[in-house]
């Protein structure tokens, strides 16, 4: 009896531990592996390599299009340096479709570090590692929001259609995620039933 009891006291424990952690970013350079192969951006032409010039990954789980299941949060740059590559911004749902796609320069992630400079100069070194700390801070907590549209923000033009503006307004489970793209250019996107796509609910700072 007391070792069918163990034997199932340790099931338990190795179910729990095997239970993937939703809010665990994942963060790897690819100076020590490989990350897996993105799909390529049809709007434009490669420049890089997708696999060999992959220089660092961060990804995460997180409801966004879906009530039920998570979907993927993928950054990737590639290119020559860190200094010198394009960030691939990806969401893919959990059937594998990929609903939002967005490219950003190394210099964009790079461009806020001069409200941190205490210098008027920053050494190479201390760039990377600054584009290195963006990349990983892109999935945080504070980035996603729910609502994605409150009762108490103000509708911007010349970002989405008040109709899909408003039908947000009404959902409550709906979540929001912001990010930074140079300086001050904030953005925020969700996904919207209306529309069936990811859409740009607005911006901030700047």
């Amino acid at each position: 009896m007391r070792h069918v009891l163990f034997s199932a006291l340790l099931l338990s424990v190795f179910g729990a531990c095997s239970r993937p952690d939703p809010t665990r970013i994942e963060s790897s350079d690819t100076a020590s592996a490989t990350a897996p192969a993105e799909p390529m951006d049809t709007t434009r032409a490669p420049a890089v390599n997708a696999q060999s010039d992959t220089l660092k990954t961060v990804q995460r789980r997180h409801r966004f299009s879906s009530p039920s299941t998570d979907d993927t949060f993928r950054l990737v740059l590639r290119g020559p340096s860190l200094l010198a590559g394009e960030a691939t911004f990806t969401i893919t749902n959990s059937s594998g479709e990929t609903i939002f796609r967005e490219v950003v320069s190394a210099a964009d992630l790079e461009a806020s570090m001069v409200y941190e400079m205490k210098n008027n100069t920053a050494t190479q070194a201390e760039r990377e590692a600054f584009v290195r700390r963006r990349m990983d801070e892109f999935f945080t907590d504070k980035n996603f929001r729910t609502p994605a549209v409150t009762t108490k923000d103000i509708y911007q033009a010349g970002t989405i259609d008040r109709t899909t503006w408003d039908d947000l307004r009404r959902r409550p489970d709906s979540i929001g995620f912001q990010y930074l793209v140079g300086k001050e250019d904030g953005r925020r996107i969700a996904w919207s039933p209306l529309k069936q796509q990811v859409v740009r609910i607005g911006g901030f700072g700047g």
